[in-house]
């Protein structure tokens, strides 16, 4: 800190130097001007005027406050910082003038005042271009980036801490860490502002963000703000995505980690994600509870090589398990995982990996026999709607036979838990896949719920996975990255998201704290419009929406919604341990009956009859609407 203040003191002691030597100059030729006009002042009151002039306009520059900042942040209010300060001064000499000679030089004083002014300015431009110029020019070759630092706070501090630390390192080119050259600070807090952290300044608030990045040349925007609301970390973000430059984050205090591969903050600073933008903390689960469920037991996932599916794999394979046993129908997927594993874990796993469809009954139930698995999490399934809807009896052959195939057969087995994973799409359904879910989720809650039951059947509901195959964000990238429009729907269209981490942390959750026959639901917070989602992206790619990238909509897809529900009319919450994971409480369904129509819709499926396939559905799934008269609700309000 002293060698901060004595450096800042040099600078100060410098600058008021410069400007006393530009004050007597401006007298100078003041006096010349006026005398070649035969009305200039002695030489004898030229120089008390000088001596006076240099003394008063140096306190009046310093109790303007022209001295407080450093010159790389000169703005124009601090130029008329100098304004004030040449005036008061100058004027203050007068004062003095008229006391000791009993007259004032008006000419003179106002000539001297106007070229002090001019040339006090000047100066600090000229400085202030040439300090900037000299200090790029000087760290090009380092790679360092001009950085803008969002919050003054205690994160901030330790940052730059170890940002001087890792620049003063004779290592420092060979790291990532050397990128940073903090230049300034953004603070909401009116009372830090114009204050120094280190020996970077606070210059402004969120509203100046732009501001400040033209105006010092930033390059790239660093939140440390680790602590902040949610509501607030999404503005503030938000504000920092529309100026098109790379921005990095310090993860929520939950996830700082402090251990031998992350020892310093500086080492977990990370680009923004998308994650970051959805408005809310990510969420977190009791990990011991889930190491009492996995450690020592045998666990199969069904479509192991899926977006989920190859999560939960990955996140089981954390806790210990016995053995696990991925099964899916594509062989590449599974091939995917099962390497990624090896290479980390070796043999400990005692992993397997078998090619098999859900739909074959007779090779799960060989599965079931070699394996004997403990728990199963059942995410094998058809997910994408508009394909759906062109062949909606694979939609009941993949989803609806394949979760009844392997939940009976998990019971035959006496399987201590199966997880069924569903969709907010099986709420009040508009298409063949989210009713198929829905019907899924019924076959669960019809076998919870037989006598001889001694399978824990759980389902868990969650909304859009963000990232996973077949959701938006890959396609928008792709499409910014080839220069495409990106192509959204319909500008009123909202959904739930959630990272693919949140929701096998849910599933899996779920398993742990589960007694059988419940829906967990998640709250998700608020939905998101998918043309937020879209702007957003963009921005992250630094460019302009509408203007460098086009976003076009190209309406509602078939069996598409304006938005999504997590919750039935009839149905109510309960709360669990958790408090942002809920039990959704299920409607009661009449056995002999449902048995009857499953029957009818997997004949009419197994014969390829759409008609008759739809037909059964809308049966089996008394919510099942068409998409239009679901959303004629919703276009109709947004209309009027």
């Amino acid at each position: 800190m002293r060698k901060i203040l004595e450096k800042f003191r040099y600078r100060k002691i410098m600058l008021a130097v410069a400007d006393a030597f530009i004050v007597t100059v401006s007298a100078m030729i003041a006096q010349s001007i006026l005398s070649v006009l035969k009305d200039g002042i002695s030489v004898h009151a030229m120089w008390i005027s000088i001596v006076m002039s240099v003394i008063t306009c140096a306190c009046g520059l310093t109790i303007s406050g022209a001295y407080n900042k450093l010159w790389r942040y000169f703005n124009k209010k601090d130029y008329l910082s100098c304004v004030y300060g040449v005036c008061g001064g100058i004027a203050a000499a007068c004062i003095f003038a008229y006391i000791m000679q009993g007259r004032v030089p008006l000419r003179y004083a106002m000539l001297h005042a106007m070229i002090a002014i001019f040339g006090i300015c000047l100066f600090r431009f000229l400085f202030k271009s040439t300090f900037i110029d000299l200090t790029e020019a000087g760290r090009q070759e380092s790679r360092y980036l001009r950085t803008m630092m969002i919050g003054g706070g205690q994160a901030c501090k330790m940052l730059l801490k170890e940002i001087r630390n890792a620049q003063k390192s004779p290592y420092a080119e060979d790291k990532t860490t050397a990128v940073f050259d903090p230049v300034c600070i953004i603070d909401d807090d009116r009372n830090k502002i114009g204050q120094f952290v280190r020996d970077v300044q606070i210059v402004g608030n969120t509203s100046e963000i732009q501001k400040y990045v033209t105006e010092l040349r930033v390059q790239q925007i660093v939140f440390c703000i680790p602590s902040c609301l949610e509501d607030e970390r999404k503005r503030i973000l938000d504000i920092c995505s529309k100026t098109g430059l790379p921005v990095k984050v310090i993860p929520f205090l939950g996830n700082l980690l402090f251990d031998e591969a992350h020892t310093t903050l500086l080492n977990q600073v990370r680009d923004i994600n998308m994650e970051d933008l959805l408005g809310r903390d990510p969420i977190r689960f009791d990990n011991e509870d889930i190491r009492r469920l996995v450690r020592g037991r045998v666990l199969m996932v069904t479509g192991g090589g899926g977006s989920i599916g190859s999560e939960l794999v990955r996140q089981i394979a954390k806790y210990d398990p016995k053995q696990i046993v991925i099964v899916d129908i594509c062989e590449n997927y599974a091939y995917d995982i099962q390497q990624e594993l090896i290479m980390e874990y070796g043999d400990r796993l005692g992993l397997a990996v078998r090619i098999a469809s859900v739909r074959d009954y007779y090779r799960m139930n060989r599965l079931f026999e070699e394996f004997h698995p403990d728990i199963v999490f059942h995410a094998a399934a058809h997910k994408h709607v508009p394909l759906m809807e062109e062949s909606p009896m694979e939609a009941i052959k993949n989803n609806v036979i394949g979760t009844f195939n392997t939940a009976t057969l998990a019971q035959f087995h006496k399987v201590k838990r199966f997880v069924m994973i569903s969709t907010d799409k099986a709420v009040n359904p508009t298409n063949v896949m989210g009713a198929s879910k829905r019907c899924c989720e019924m076959i669960v809650q019809y076998l919870a719920k037989q006598p001889d039951c001694c399978t824990d059947f759980v389902t868990t509901r969650f909304g859009n996975v963000l990232g996973s195959n077949g959701s938006v964000i890959p396609k928008f990238k792709r499409q910014i990255e080839q220069g495409l429009p990106v192509t959204v729907t319909h500008p009123d269209i909202i959904r739930y998201f959630m990272t693919i981490p949140e929701a096998v942390s849910l599933v899996m959750e779920a398993a742990a704290i589960a007694s059988g026959g419940e829906i967990f639901v998640l709250d998700m917070g608020k939905p998101v419009r998918i043309v937020t989602l879209a702007e957003n992206l963009i921005r992250m790619y630094g460019k302009v929406p509408y203007q460098d990238v086009k976003i076009e909509f190209t309406g509602l897809r078939p069996g598409e919604k304006i938005r999504e529900e997590l919750l039935m009319d009839e149905e109510g919450l309960k709360k669990t341990k958790n408090k942002l994971i809920f039990i959704g409480k299920q409607i009661d369904i009449d056995p002999e009956q449902f048995i009857s129509e499953l029957r009818r819709l997997r004949d009419a499926a197994e014969e390829n009859d759409d008609d008759a396939a739809v037909s059964a559905l809308h049966q089996i799934v008394p919510t099942y609407v068409t998409p239009e008269e679901f959303n004629q609700q919703y276009l109709v309000g947004a209309v009027s």
